[in-house]
């Protein structure tokens, strides 16, 4: 099983031609959200971990998981409202984001005594790694799978609007190395992050993921690197895309039965090629369509 921890939230996206005060439409999202609903998508087995609101949003969430086959037990519930993200689409379909968070139900999580049974990796990332109290929270549990020898991915997905100490968010990234197995980041985020993205191979890593948008996926490993090619298809928008990479590397590596440090260093560059060429044309699916739709298991047959 491929446990994903952190928010779940709803975008509010506004409809195309209608200028600055277009009307918005509610869409689920959240970066590890999508993630999870990606990979139940594709058939892994998945749980989230998260605490969503008992408001409508927050039932439409958790029928959105339920819906993709992710395993929702493990969820904690709240009275507190739930997050919203208002989009803003730039011409090329690219996305920016204003978030309401104040008092919302999902930065109260707390972290679970055990893991899901059968846990072979567990991914975080995005607005719960930086929104207290349940940061510290979503980062004892990195660390404490870590510390188990679970598969643990990162995803920073960064947000500088809800970031108001840029300097202490990359000392504390630099901190979550050591207890990463895989990190997964855009090339946005890496310049953001500062630093060599190889370098952070020697601090815990076992490989890290760079995308680059139209120029396709790297991955880097202590034995260099491999590059493979977008999917080019009309876009139109890029919500959820880095979350669909998100899944579709954890569930292709699974499929490679590379969910370890120890196995993921051992990949060989034609093994790297098919997991990022499958993430790409798992992305591609999701940028062809409105909002983060990750595509299911017999669209990338």
């Amino acid at each position: 099983m491929i446990v994903v921890a952190g928010e779940a939230l709803v975008d509010l996206v506004p409809q195309p031609g209608c200028g600055p005060l277009a009307p918005l439409a509610p869409k689920r999202g959240g970066g590890p959200y999508n993630t999870a609903v990606a990979l139940g998508r594709l058939g892994e087995r998945t749980a989230f971990l998260s605490r969503l609101s008992r408001d409508a949003f927050g039932q439409e969430l958790l029928d959105g998981l339920r819906a993709a086959g992710v395993d929702v037990t493990h969820v904690q519930r709240g009275d507190e409202p739930t997050t919203l993200a208002v989009a803003a689409l730039g011409p090329d379909g690219s996305a920016g984001y204003t978030f309401y968070v104040e008092g919302t139900a999902d930065r109260l999580f707390s972290a679970p005594r055990e893991l899901p049974h059968g846990t072979r990796a567990v991914s975080f990332g995005t607005c719960s790694l930086v929104l207290e109290p349940g940061a510290s929270a979503y980062e004892e549990l990195l660390r404490r799978a870590h510390a188990r020898g679970v598969c643990t991915a990162l995803d920073p997905n960064i947000r500088p609007g809800i970031i108001p100490d840029p300097d202490a968010y990359r000392a504390r990234f630099r901190s979550w190395l050591p207890s990463t197995t895989l990190v997964k980041l855009s090339d946005d985020d890496a310049r953001w992050l500062g630093g060599d993205p190889d370098s952070w191979l020697g601090h815990g890593p076992s490989a890290v993921v760079i995308t680059r948008g139209g120029e396709g996926l790297t991955v880097l490993t202590r034995a260099g690197e491999v590059t493979v090619p977008a999917v080019r298809v009309p876009v139109a928008d890029t919500i959820g895309a880095g979350d669909t990479v998100n899944a579709a590397l954890l569930h292709r590596l699974a499929a490679h039965d590379a969910l370890s440090g120890e196995a993921m260093s051992a990949l060989g560059e034609a093994r790297w090629r098919d997991v990022l060429s499958f993430a790409a044309r798992a992305a591609a699916v999701t940028v062809s369509r409105a909002g983060a739709e990750p595509p299911y298991a017999h669209e990338l047959v």
